[in-house]
């Protein structure tokens, strides 16, 4: 198989001329378009990678201020108020809950003393506390009474859950 002899008109030289300077010229057009929509995105990656940085900076920056305000205020925390529960009481058959509530207000106002101090102090004499509770003796219809602390939670309130036992 040959080629066919277009060579030799002069219209067919042209019209392949013609392509060929077109097709080259295209191509430098499609370059020059191309490469300043490449040059304008990268120039936007390049501004808005920068903002990233900025603002990630001024984020550490203000979630280094956040966790500072956070452990100050912790160290300012305070005791706001005082709970006391009794429980069992129904096992030594007191039936007299107004009983009961008056030692829970004399428990309190014996640990009255524990509001508005600063939480770490008041967690650091726990051990006190517990003993002023244990130690206190309770007149429950002509019966004596003592307290065991259950649980004792420490946090703007301090939370006593404490059982009854009879005096012996």
């Amino acid at each position: 198989m040959r080629i066919p002899p277009l060579y030799r008109h002069p219209v067919w030289q042209r019209f392949f001329a013609g392509a060929a300077v077109g097709g080259c010229i295209s191509w430098l057009i499609f370059l020059f378009m191309f490469g300043s929509i490449q040059q304008k995105n990268s120039a936007l990656i390049e501004k808005q990678a920068m903002q990233i940085r900025e603002l990630q900076g001024y984020i550490k920056i203000w979630q280094e201020d956040y966790q500072e305000l956070n452990q100050k205020n912790e160290e300012m925390l305070t005791i706001q108020e005082l709970e006391v529960e009794i429980e069992n009481f129904e096992r030594y058959d007191i039936t007299d809950r107004q009983s009961i509530f008056r030692a829970e207000e004399s428990i309190k106002e014996d640990l009255r003393s524990l509001i508005a101090k600063d939480l770490t102090t008041v967690y650091e004499n726990k051990e006190m506390i517990k003993r002023t509770v244990e130690n206190k003796t309770l007149d429950i219809n002509g019966k004596q009474y003592r307290l065991v602390v259950k649980e004792l939670y420490f946090y703007t309130t301090v939370s006593l859950v404490l059982e009854i036992k009879l005096a012996g």
